[in-house]
């Protein structure tokens, strides 16, 4: 997906930006472009020229090859995305004083059926293994939840989120002691 490696583009120019510990203005004075142009690119609303992201890489100083080594790479073909509540980006929208948006998840998946569900589960809920035809997105309200799948255990408490290709087998488990509530979006693809 086209629109998948672009934030994954706009995701390592922010996170190689922070570890390095500049500012937005001060790459932009490295790769001669404006603030506004590296901000714009760093929420994934503009697609950057090739000379001005091969500008923006050289100003955070890494090798090309080092920055494109892991973008459009998944694991088996199937992705699996986990976000910790503080990882969310807080992003600002023009003339809007009082709204804090933060960006969870952004995704382009075509030709999709969307189903929204609120599932609660039990303390020590259990079922076997599933699989859908779907991307599952999963943000964890309340309580916390180990979702199993074939290689690996991940734990999620309230205010993480995850994406991951339903045809990896999974299933939730609730580990803690309360009942645990989560919002889940699934998205069908179609051929419509």
């Amino acid at each position: 997906m086209k629109e998948d490696i672009l934030i994954q583009i706009a995701d390592q120019i922010r996170e190689r930006r922070k570890k390095k510990g500049i500012t937005i203005q001060e790459l932009a004075d490295k790769a001669s472009v404006s603030k506004g142009l590296i901000s714009q690119i760093e929420n994934s609303r503009v697609v950057p020229s090739l000379m001005v992201l091969i500008e923006i890489i050289k100003a955070l100083d890494v090798d090309l090859n080092v920055f494109f080594k892991d973008i459009g790479t998944e694991k088996n073909g199937k992705t699996i995305l986990v976000k910790r509540r503080n990882e969310y980006e807080s992003f600002e929208k023009e003339q809007a004083q009082g709204f804090l948006y933060h960006r969870i998840f952004t995704r382009n998946i075509e030709k999709s059926i969307v189903d929204i569900v609120l599932l609660e589960l039990e303390p020590n809920a259990s079922r076997p293994m599933v699989e859908t035809q779907a991307f599952e997105y999963k943000y964890i309200l309340s309580g916390e939840i180990e979702y199993r799948f074939e290689h690996e255990n991940i734990r999620l408490q309230s205010g993480d989120s995850m994406l991951f290709d339903g045809r990896i087998p999974h299933t939730p488990r609730n580990i803690g002691a309360y009942n645990a509530i989560m919002l889940v979006v699934y998205f069908f693809e179609t051929d419509l």
